[in-house]
C-alpha cells in the first residue's frame, strides 16, 4: 500500500503522515498544493491519495476530478472540515473513496484506509448526522467564488483575524492571503485596508 497525503497546513500534514505510518502504512509522497498532488499522483500512481479540500493550485476536489478523467486507479479519501452537502455531493460524483472529517480523523483514518484497501466506501460516521443542507443564495457575485472563496468571506463576516481563519480552516495564513486578493479581484474592490470586510458585511444578510 503506498500512499500519497497533500495538505497545505504544515502541522496537519505531519500529523496525518504519522497516524498512517503508524498503523503501518508506507507513505510514499507528501505535498503542499493539488498541483503538486495531481503530478505525483500520475507519475508514481499511489493506492491511494489522502487529500485536503482546501488547498492552493488546485483543491481536493478538482485532483478528484482529474483523476477520475484520467482513468487512475489511485483511490481518492477527502480529509476535510466540510460539512455542507453540496460539497459531499461533488466529492461522490468525482467518484471518492473516503470523505472524513479532520475534527474526527484521530478515530476514523485506520478504520478509513482499512475500508478503502478492500475497495470499500467510507464515509465519516459523523458526517452522516452533520451534513449541512445549503441554502440558496441569489447572490450572483458569490457565485463566481470558489467554495473556499466563500467560507473565507463567511468567517470575514464574522470579524474573523487572517490567523484565525488560517487556524479555522486549516490553511497557512499565507494560503488565506492569496485567496484573500483573488476574491477583492473577483469582486472588483478597491485595494484598500477593510474594503472585503465592509463588502462581506453589507453582502451578509443577502
Amino acid at each position: 500500500m503506498r500512499i500519497l497525503i497533500a495538505d497545505d497546513h504544515p502541522f496537519t500534514l505531519l500529523g496525518t503522515k504519522s497516524f498512517v505510518e503508524s498503523y503501518g502504512y508506507r507513505v510514499e509522497d507528501t505535498c503542499s498544493n493539488g498541483i503538486s498532488a495531481l503530478n505525483l499522483i500520475k507519475l508514481h500512481l499511489p493506492d491511494i491519495a489522502i487529500l485536503d479540500i482546501n488547498m492552493p493550485g488546485l483543491d481536493g476536489l478538482d485532483v478528484a476530478k482529474a483523476i477520475q478523467e484520467s482513468k487512475l486507479r489511485t483511490k481518492i479519501i477527502l480529509l476535510t472540515m466540510h460539512k455542507e452537502m453540496t460539497i459531499y455531493k461533488k466529492a461522490k460524483e468525482y467518484g471518492i473513496y473516503g470523505y472524513i472529517l479532520k475534527e474526527h480523523a484521530q478515530t476514523e483514518l485506520e478504520k478509513c484506509l482499512q475500508e478503502v484497501k478492500k475497495g470499500h466506501e467510507y464515509i465519516s460516521a459523523f458526517l452522516k448526522d452533520d451534513l449541512i443542507t445549503d441554502t440558496p443564495n441569489d447572490n450572483n457575485e458569490l457565485a463566481h467564488l470558489t467554495l473556499s472563496e466563500r467560507k473565507i468571506i463567511e468567517l470575514i463576516t464574522q470579524q474573523k483575524t487572517t490567523k484565525q481563519i488560517a487556524e479555522l480552516l486549516f490553511l497557512s495564513e499565507k494560503t488565506v492571503e492569496g485567496h484573500r486578493s483573488k476574491i477583492i479581484d473577483k469582486l472588483g474592490l478597491p485595494k484598500e485596508k477593510n474594503a472585503l470586510l465592509i463588502w462581506a458585511m453589507q453582502n451578509s444578510k443577502k
